[in-house]
């Protein structure tokens, strides 16, 4: 049996001690993964541009949304190369069931752009990586770990929970430690030559035992370990973030029903269309509202306006 030990200072430091403690949560940790990882098609192989589209969708997304999608896309677009010369409009239909359509344009043009300047290779360094669109810190560390197996740090929200609430005194179940103090954890506790399988490890520790609101603590290989188990309580909730809506909906809703309108119709919609499927009884004095909408997907490369935008006429489409 583990010793029932915490290494957490006063005041949320971390004691003296704490090598020893984690190098055994790191052994636990590995123990737990080889009887409990999941199976995910994205996960031991070595096919970059699988890796890029799992890596893309799996941001903000579920991995059960994700498992139903990643291989219809990649029967629409079963390499780069293909993904880089399609038409943008036909990646974001592929996307479909996704959400947040904006990845859909990114990957298409990180897509062109690794083929134009990159030969088709994902680069090897964080700053290279860095430099390509859609691409920040925890990506660009995920994608050089699971490619190139590279023994790097990432932190995502799984790994950044399971960390705070392990080496530090977490009050509650909502509560984190800073992301760049996080970070500066995770630089030190990469296994030598095994940052590919911890870093598999850690993404299924936080997704199936050590989740947000109601963590597993009699399911946890490190729940002797854990500096937050008797302390923590579970949180009353999320504070909702208040954001731009409309009649009570999120914009962000409505944005997501005009793309999938527009993936309906290749010979695209006019505003009119758009704002009648939009709004129940839509009228003239709703047109300034859907104009700023429409403004916006265009901005963001997601559709094109064909005609005059002011007119009720002008024809929307997918970029």
């Amino acid at each position: 049996m583990r010793p029932s030990i915490c290494w957490c200072g006063g005041r949320g430091k971390m004691g003296a001690r704490s090598d020893e403690h984690r190098k055994a949560a790191v052994r636990a940790i590995f123990h737990w993964y080889r009887r409990h990882g999941r199976t995910l098609p994205w996960r031991d192989i070595r096919n970059p541009y699988r890796i890029l589209v799992a890596e893309i969708m799996l941001h903000q997304t579920q991995v059960s949304r994700v498992l139903q999608i990643f291989p219809r896309f990649l029967r629409r677009f079963p390499s780069l190369r293909a993904l880089a010369t399609g038409p943008q409009a036909e990646v974001v239909i592929a996307w479909r069931g996704m959400g947040y359509n904006n990845r859909a344009v990114r990957i298409h043009r990180l897509a062109r752009q690794l083929c134009a300047y990159h030969g088709g290779k994902l680069p090897r360094t964080i700053r290279e990586c860095l430099l390509l669109p859609g691409i920040g810190k925890y990506t660009a560390h995920a994608l050089l770990v699971s490619v190139y197996r590279m023994n790097l740090p990432v932190v995502d929200v799984n790994i950044r929970r399971v960390f705070s609430r392990l080496f530090w005194r977490m009050k509650t179940t909502a509560d984190l430690r800073p992301e760049k103090e996080v970070w500066a954890l995770a630089t030190t506790l990469v296994p030598r030559a095994r940052g590919y399988d911890w870093t598999q490890a850690l993404m299924d520790l936080g997704a199936t035992v050590c989740i947000a609101r109601v963590p597993k603590c009699p399911s946890c290989p490190i729940a002797d370990l854990c500096c937050s188990r008797t302390a923590m309580k579970q949180s009353a909730g999320a504070v909702v973030r208040r954001e731009p809506s409309f009649a009570g909906i999120p914009t962000r809703i409505y944005r997501g029903r005009i793309v999938e309108a527009l993936r309906s119709s290749r010979a695209g919609l006019t505003m009119r269309q758009i704002g009648s499927g939009m709004v129940v009884n839509f009228s003239g004095i709703r047109m300034p509202w859907l104009r700023n909408l429409i403004r916006a997907l265009e901005r963001d490369g997601l559709v094109r306006v064909r005609g005059n935008l002011n007119r009720a006429g002008a024809r929307i489409l997918l970029a």
